[in-house]
């Protein structure tokens, strides 16, 4: 009796059965693995910012003595206890260390998800992870060289002619300074949350267009809230980046939306 030819399996039928080789608890192993193996990476970086906490104080407090030296007062900052300067660089030094093993824990969680990707997929997953490092970086960036500087010298010069003088502590500073720079961090994100949503079919380019007025509604109620300072050139300073990467979102939905189409088109086709 003649052998009934089987169909040709696809790529996607081979990868899932491959990925379905493995069992619930292997699984579950490789998840301890990287996990664990995440943990180590942070516990590695924070070590490593204790022993550099100390030197990167002096990059921490420079926004807040060119303020002070520009309207004439005493740049030296201070603690009001006794442990204040080893809490400040204990804190400093598991914030710098998270930064430091992120990257390494971004690579265990690529570990974990790429053997269930495909090629493109892969490519797509790179390409999100790099961004979104790029994208908080540069948040911080924006931060600390253009928003900070104009927020203190406000701040600072807002009580200059009074007869009060400012006593600034260093623990208070840098809680303050650790909100806006993982604020603008996270707002920069608002490109890659765009792209997601759009891989989803959540948003589409039409809609985010047709309703700017509320987005710029959101992102002004947002200025307010986050931007310690109620001057309105810190305000607008804060909320022109924020303008920028909407329409950024609005030109990253846009392609995720041509690519979309495109894809269809080429499997109708094949149809």
């Amino acid at each position: 009796m003649p052998e009934i030819p089987q169909p040709e399996r696809t790529l996607r039928q081979v990868a899932e059965d491959e990925v379905g080789r493995m069992s619930f608890f292997d699984h579950l192993v490789e998840l301890r693995k990287r996990i664990v193996a995440a943990l180590i990476g942070v516990g590695a970086g924070i070590i490593v910012g204790l022993l550099i906490s100390k030197r990167f104080i002096v990059f921490i407090v420079g926004p807040m003595q060119i303020a002070l030296r520009a309207n004439h007062l005493d740049d030296k900052l201070y603690y009001t206890s006794p442990a204040g300067y080893i809490s400040l660089v204990i804190n400093l030094g598991v914030y710098l260390g998270i930064v430091v093993a992120m990257p390494w824990v971004l690579y265990q969680v690529w570990l974990f998800v790429a053997p269930g990707l495909y090629k493109h997929e892969r490519r797509a997953a790179a390409g999100f992870i790099v961004s979104s490092m790029f994208l908080f970086l540069c948040g911080i960036a924006f931060a600390y060289f253009i928003l900070l500087p104009q927020m203190l010298n406000f701040l600072i010069r807002f009580a200059y002619d009074g007869p009060v003088k400012p006593l600034i502590s260093i623990n208070e500073y840098f809680s303050l300074i650790l909100i806006v720079l993982i604020g603008l961090g996270l707002i920069f994100e608002l490109p890659v949350l765009i792209f997601i949503l759009s891989i989803f079919g959540i948003v589409t380019p039409k809609f985010l267009l047709k309703n700017f007025r509320y987005a710029m509604l959101i992102i002004t109620v947002a200025a307010a809230i986050i931007t310690p300072t109620p001057d309105a050139t810190t305000m607008l300073i804060f909320m022109a980046p924020m303008v920028v990467l909407y329409f950024v979102g609005v030109i990253v939905s846009y392609a995720v939306l041509r690519k979309k189409q495109a894809r269809a088109k080429t499997e109708g086709d094949g149809q």
